[in-house]
């Protein structure tokens, strides 16, 4: 799947879902009361995803203090992705028929891997996984990932009215939002707006 155009951008308005989890829970999106942290992550096992997604895992708890929770996409099989996910404590969907990748304008291309600014983070997520894979602590992903190697990352903040308040598509593979980013955007939102003062005329 490959795409150009980039549907959501800050002030779109996306349609309400009811998503079931791998957990068999429902996560709403958007949330009637918190921001949604929509993440489009790639497939069940993805080394870089796994990196980037234990980042979130260690600064879970800063993050729900902001107000912020936490759905996250793969484009793999529930059963697949089940065994990878089970110890995340946030909302993790199974898309295989790639349905809100579609919708969101979430793009795969060889571009994922071949950018230059995707290697280190590659080559950490590869050494990363693979001690963990030799340990016992993960599972390798499958030979043929469902949905291909190529997916791109994109990341969205949803507000409770669906209307969105901020959206990265990522060039590669590893060009997603920081915990340091993603709490910035929400410090904006929840910060008050400051009424402009009001200017006397002169001599009025």
């Amino acid at each position: 799947m490959t795409r150009s155009d980039r549907p959501i951008r800050p002030g779109s308005v996306v349609d309400s879902h009811r998503l079931t989890t791998v957990a068999g829970s429902k996560a709403a999106v958007p949330d009637a009361e918190r921001l949604i942290h929509l993440q489009f992550r790639r497939f069940a096992g993805c080394p870089v995803c796994n990196l980037h997604l234990r980042s979130i895992v260690r600064r879970h708890a800063e993050i729900e203090a902001a107000g912020v929770r936490e759905v996250v996409l793969f484009h793999s099989p529930a059963d697949e992705l089940r065994e990878h996910v089970e110890d995340l404590p946030f909302a993790v969907v199974a898309d295989p028929d790639k349905r809100l990748y579609r919708e969101f304008g979430v793009e795969a291309a060889p571009r994922s891997m071949l950018s230059p600014r995707a290697w280190l983070p590659i080559l950490r997520a590869v050494l990363r996984s693979s001690w963990a894979i030799l340990r016992g602590r993960e599972r390798p992903p499958a030979a043929v990932p469902h949905g291909g190697r190529f997916g791109l990352p994109a990341d969205f903040l949803i507000g409770p009215g669906g209307r969105v308040v901020a959206a990265k598509y990522g060039e590669h593979v590893y060009d997603q939002w920081s915990v340091d980013e993603l709490l910035s955007l929400a410090a904006e939102v929840a910060r008050p707006a400051v009424p402009r003062e009001r200017r006397t005329p002169a001599g009025g």
